[in-house]
């Protein structure tokens, strides 16, 4: 058959920052130096995402074992000694020689670190293997956090805390502050819309299954008031079924992929969509059945949380397509 659906193309914490843009380009460089070193001098104390109270002395030398907190540190000021390997092949980051590489998100080299001699390392608390570090690492005395970012607001306490550490409240400002003011402004004008329904797939090379909101693209659907049929029917965690499908006949079909996307698309091509009862569902009808691109809803869009929603939101409601470019421009 073919294959029917749309290719677009295209840490609990609170801390208050000093706001505020300084005049005279000179004066505002010395003065972020300054509060980086008064920051500094006074050390840093916070819960992490494992509840681990953590309390760091310095963040001289810093390495990231995922690569979208890499790239969060980077946009908060801050400069890496080592990275995993998605820093490169998936954030792309351009990193200077000298920043060590540490082994893959999944399988960081504690060897590789601890030859980086760091004064904090940053780790997902999503990532097992990372979670089974933290033993090492506290044993070697070296200082780490866990982090989870799922929703935009995660990404922006995570940002605050770092742009605090930096002292470069004018990067949160950029990176955080204003992203946060388009989002708004786009949750506010589809607010008046009628929500449609819709069914959101992760699919991988071996499988696919329904998500709901416990991840960030299921989050930027509730934010956009579409209606996920997943919280009406659960088991479409575990099994995608074509009967619950068919019952609700969402409006919008929404497929994110892990891995390779050709790999997981054609998996779910001999899979789910194999059933002739796929052709019938209105979303496939009506050619409102999405491969969502992965920077934006696979990887954690940080500084571009604001694309995923103006993305997700003119596909929903294409009418205000207009109005939410003028947005986000």
């Amino acid at each position: 058959m073919k294959l029917k659906f749309r290719r677009i193309l295209t840490a609990v914490l609170s801390l208050t920052l000093v706001g505020g843009a300084l005049a005279g380009c000179g004066k505002e460089d010395n003065t972020m130096e300054s509060k980086a070193a008064e920051t500094a001098a006074q050390g840093m104390n916070f819960t992490d995402a494992l509840g681990t109270e953590v309390q760091l002395e310095s963040w001289d030398t810093v390495v990231s074992l995922y690569g979208s907190f890499a790239e969060t540190w980077t946009l908060a000021g801050g400069k890496l000694a080592g990275v995993t390997e998605d820093a490169i092949e998936e954030r792309h980051l351009e990193l200077g020689d000298d920043v060590a590489m540490v082994g893959s998100v999944k399988s960081p080299s504690l060897e590789s670190i601890l030859a980086v001699n760091p004064d904090f390392v940053i780790l997902s608390a999503d990532i097992a293997t990372q979670v089974d570090m933290q033993q090492a690492l506290t044993e070697a005395g070296i200082p780490h956090a866990y982090f989870r970012v799922d929703t935009f607001a995660d990404y922006l306490s995570m940002l605050e805390l770092f742009c605090q550490m930096t002292g470069r409240s004018d990067l949160y400002e950029q990176n955080g502050a204003l992203v946060e003011q388009k989002i708004t402004k786009i949750k506010e004008l589809t607010a008046g819309e009628e929500g449609p329904t819709g069914l959101l797939i992760r699919a991988f090379s071996t499988g696919a299954k329904a998500k709901g909101a416990d991840n960030q693209t299921g989050y930027i659907m509730e934010d956009l008031g579409v209606d996920n049929i997943v919280a009406r029917h659960e088991s479409l965690l575990e099994d995608l079924s074509m009967e619950e499908i068919i019952t609700e006949d969402p409006d919008f079909i929404f497929i994110t992929t892990m891995g390779k996307e050709d790999a997981a698309l054609s998996a779910l091509e001999s899979g789910i969509m194999s059933n002739p009862a796929w052709e019938g569902l209105t979303a496939v009808q009506q050619d409102r059945c999405y491969v969502l691109p992965k920077d934006l809803f696979h990887y954690k869009p940080n500084a571009r949380w604001a694309e995923s929603y103006a993305y997700l939101a003119k596909l929903l409601y294409p009418e205000l397509a207009e109005d939410i470019d003028a947005i986000m421009a």
